[in-house]
């Protein structure tokens, strides 16, 4: 019996031990936990935050492209308008001579392609030599 009495001695010793280091801690896991929670609610709003922002550009890139579309059919040359002939009497044939042959229509020409930014139009600025160039 006396090793049991030692046993619970013990166990009652460790316990007590157990308890008192426990509530030495108490504090700095309570400040770990609030610490936690404070960092987690940030991180919460911080994603809310970028969830919006990404929705913004996305509208705004949106807006970019439809903007863009409209200055190229803005600054794109406006198509010619189509030429009216005027209709000519035909020559009466003579004799000995052939009719006159009717003129072939004339296509309107395609438009030119907008030039890409930064191009430039107009003479070489290039440095002639050679014969002929003074």
């Amino acid at each position: 019996m006396h090793s049991l009495k030692n046993i619970l001695g013990f166990v009652a010793l460790a316990s007590l031990t157990t308890l008192a280091a426990c509530d030495q801690s108490k504090p700095a896991l309570d400040k770990a936990t609030a610490d936690l929670a404070a960092m987690t609610t940030e991180r919460d709003g911080l994603k809310a935050q970028l969830a919006a922002s990404n929705n913004q550009i996305a509208a705004l890139r949106g807006q970019v492209a439809d903007l863009q579309g409209k200055l190229a059919a803005a600054t794109a040359p406006a198509p010619a308008p189509a030429a009216v002939e005027e209709k000519k009497p035909e020559p009466t044939a003579k004799k000995g001579k052939k009719a006159a042959k009717p003129e072939a229509k004339a296509e309107p020409a395609a438009p030119a392609a907008p030039l890409p930014a930064g191009a430039v139009t107009g003479p070489s600025t290039a440095a002639k030599s050679g014969r002929k160039h003074f």
